[in-house]
């Protein structure tokens, strides 16, 4: 579908006033669409931290291409319920979660610049932050680089490693339907209708584009929250990629720049992982001498 750009691409309006019953409902539809939607990514998080904590060595995509696809599904399904539930009750429209495809083809490479402005922004936060540590004295070289080490993302906890080596369409529907769909879309059709819950219910706050941003900045916190099976520096990784992806998800009024941003760069850091995993490994050999 091509839409033109048109005024209506800034920042959503602020919501017109209604009558005192009808504002009541309103709210208690849309307060009901938030809850919904915090608590599928705030359950999320706990039960992936009870799993990380329980010392499974099963990934939670499973270890065969089936178990991938069947694992995939049952996560979809269960999103799709919770989030159709939080729709019935607010009554959300296709504008309210930023559903326009907007200006042609454009969405597809402006989403893989934005993967790689991402990737490159949180490379110089991290460094940023990491010389700071040093130089400050808070930290050494080496503990940085142990913490850094004995906290990475537990991507494991997600997908098969081995599996991804030897197994070729393993490796493929991780990075498709796992990179695009199960993350990509998923996790950003859960941030529109997160931040359609906070502007409907507090518009004077969340309504402007300050407000927006704010909104995304509380969105990516609860964000981060729901990758806490996979570590702390997952936590804050994922908080900022979250941020991030928001930004451009309110720039530009539609969720699908943001959508193929967060498919590749997902795509990009799985297709390495192989090799980031070997190179730790080797990292880990020569701490341990």
């Amino acid at each position: 579908m091509n839409v033109t750009p048109s005024p209506s691409d800034g920042p959503p309006p602020l919501l017109e006033s209604q009558p005192a019953g009808a504002g009541a409902i309103n709210r208690r539809r849309w307060w009901v669409h938030l809850l919904l939607i915090s608590g599928y990514i705030l359950l999320v998080g706990v039960f992936g931290r009870e799993r990380a904590e329980a010392r499974t060595h099963l990934p939670a995509l499973s270890h065969t291409s089936s178990g991938l696809l069947i694992a995939c599904t049952i996560q979809l399904l269960i999103f799709a319920l919770v989030l159709g539930l939080a729709l019935v009750a607010s009554r959300a429209s296709r504008d309210d979660l930023l559903l326009r495809w907007r200006r042609g083809f454009w969405p597809v490479p402006l989403g893989i610049g934005y993967s790689v402005a991402i990737r490159l922004a949180l490379f110089i936060i991290m460094t940023t932050t990491g010389t700071a540590l040093i130089v400050t004295h808070v930290m050494t070289a080496q503990s940085l680089r142990e913490f850094v080490t004995a906290n990475r993302p537990n991507l494991e906890a997600i997908v098969d490693i081995s599996a991804m080596r030897q197994n070729p369409l393993y490796f493929w529907l991780t990075l498709s339907v796992v990179s695009f769909v199960v993350a990509g879309l998923r996790e950003e059709l859960w941030r529109s209708a997160f931040l359609a819950g906070l502007r409907s219910l507090w518009p004077q706050h969340f309504g402007s584009r300050a407000g927006q941003i704010a909104a995304v900045a509380i969105a990516a916190t609860v964000f981060g929250f729901g990758h806490l099976g996979m570590g702390l520096l997952a936590v804050l990784y994922a908080g900022l990629i979250g941020f991030g992806l928001g930004l451009i998800m309110v720039f530009h009024r539609s969720i699908w720049p943001a959508v193929i941003a967060h498919g590749m760069f997902d795509a990009t850091s799985l297709a390495l992982l192989p090799w980031v995993a070997e190179k730790l490994q080797e990292i880990q050999r020569t701490l341990g001498h």
